[in-house]
């Protein structure tokens, strides 16, 4: 069994099911950020099959784009079959440029634990709530604390951020249900940052996913920036253009 495995199988012991959530495209010069969550509880390791698969799973920027589509394919027939739940959502350019992108990143996950919550309440009746929290930790939801899952997110802790959580620094790598939420995360956001290529084929945005590459950098400075780049992203790239760029006056320095 795979640490990662093992990690959430400890976890729950102490826990009835356990949510992991991450995000992709967070350092992008363009495109949405995009958040994915995962929910597993006991049945989950019940199938030896499933446990083969998942074994391959790990932090999606570790992953070959291949590995990557598979475990993304055997999560979605996974949720089909009812043996997880999951969530994927995401934040505007504009929104980036409202709340800044830590912000946005916030505003994405918290949509994906919106999203169980929901899903939860329409399944399950009695149902384990998320436990949400405002301020100082409250619980908003007054039932059986032993019925919450534990929300496991990567990284540091949000703050503020309305749902109760353990940040897990590198947990992308050592928690299955963080793992799969990567995966998601990203491999939603790559399609997604295909079909903005078909709107804007002359930054290569299929190739590069709005990443700072040279490719995609060269591509900004000859045809200026599209609307779904992020002007804050841009302007370290930018800042020798005079007058703005691409038309958008936010792009002026």
């Amino acid at each position: 069994m795979s640490r990662l495995l093992r990690h959430d199988r400890r976890q729950l012991a102490q826990y009835p099911s356990l949510v992991g959530i991450d995000e992709a495209g967070r350092g992008c010069l363009a495109g949405p950020v995009s958040a994915g969550a995962v929910w597993l509880d006991h049945t989950f390791f019940t199938s030896r099959a499933r446990l083969a698969l998942a074994r391959a799973a790990n932090d999606s920027k570790k992953m070959s784009p291949a590995a990557r589509e598979e475990m993304y394919l055997a999560l979605c027939e996974w949720e089909s079959t009812g043996a997880l739940r999951s969530a994927q959502a995401t934040a505007s350019v504009l929104e980036i440029g409202a709340y800044n992108i830590l912000g946005a990143t916030r505003l994405a996950m918290h949509r994906c634990l919106q999203m169980l919550a929901k899903t939860t309440v329409d399944a399950c009746k009695p149902c384990p709530f998320l436990a949400a929290a405002s301020g100082g930790d409250t619980p908003l939801f007054h039932i059986d604390e032993t019925l919450w899952p534990r929300v496991l997110v990567d990284g540091r802790p949000l703050k503020p951020f309305a749902w109760q959580h353990t940040a897990i620094v590198g947990g992308d790598g050592k928690s299955l249900a963080i793992a799969l939420a990567s995966i998601l995360a990203k491999v939603r956001r790559d399609k997604l940052m295909a079909e903005m290529d078909k709107l804007y084929p002359q930054y290569g945005f299929a190739i590069h996913k709005g990443y700072a590459t040279p490719m995609h950098i060269e591509a900004i400075r000859k045809h200026g920036a599209c609307p779904e780049h992020r002007p804050l992203f841009l302007r370290a790239i930018l800042a020798s253009v005079s007058g703005g760029i691409g038309g958008h006056p936010e792009f002026a320095f």
